[in-house]
């Protein structure tokens, strides 16, 4: 009953949920969620512009020094260890992969900077494999909506996967997401205002 009517008001609120970070293709988008790490879309979408017009493939990229990538995007925070990211996955993708962003969350995960969440988000959006990227906005709300106990960011994944059908979970991380942000906040969450959290508390 509880996952019926998280379902229904999503696919309401959220019928076809978008990417929220602008890319054109694998490489954009890994680049775009690494930036993401510890600050806001909206950031990422006015940063890599200015780098894509730069470089917007692996090639392009190392031809840039890790300090120049700096200077593009510091302003998303961490601005140093992501830019030595960016350099070494890039050449890494060329030496290894023939500049393809691969299809694997091993090789995924090998590459510098790509946690299983980055990974699992190039999985899901660019490759179709069913996966269930989880942030901040997803790790709460499973707690809130009484999904999973909110031990790790690893249990609420298992917890989710378990309870949603596996043909869902990429469309449902998404819709989680925006709900997260315009309904569920972590901070002044007002219960009258969230429509899921209404429904579960009746």
């Amino acid at each position: 009953m509880r996952r019926k009517i998280i379902e229904e008001v999503l696919n309401n609120l959220f019928p076809n949920p978008q990417v929220p970070l602008d890319h054109e293709d694998p490489y954009t988008l890994l680049i775009a969620t690494l930036l993401s790490a510890q600050c806001t879309d909206k950031r990422v979408n006015e940063i890599t512009p200015l780098l894509f017009k730069l470089a917007k493939t692996p090639e392009k990229m190392i031809e840039l020094s890790p300090n120049e990538i700096y200077e593009i995007i510091k302003p998303c925070g961490l601005g140093k260890k992501k830019a030595d990211a960016i350099w070494h996955l890039s050449k890494d993708l060329l030496e290894n992969y023939g500049s393809k962003v691969p299809a694997s969350f091993e090789a995924l995960e090998s590459l510098a900077g790509i946690g299983h969440k980055t990974a699992s988000c190039i999985m899901a959006h660019c490759f179709g494999i069913p996966s269930f990227p989880v942030d901040t906005h997803i790790h709460r709300l499973a707690k809130r909506f009484g999904l999973s106990s909110g031990k790790s960011v690893i249990q609420t994944e298992k917890d989710l996967k378990a309870l949603f059908p596996k043909k869902s979970w990429n469309k449902l991380h998404l819709q989680l997401i925006l709900y997260g942000r315009t309904y569920c906040q972590a901070s002044k969450h007002e219960i009258n205002n969230c429509p899921i959290c209404k429904l579960l508390a009746d």
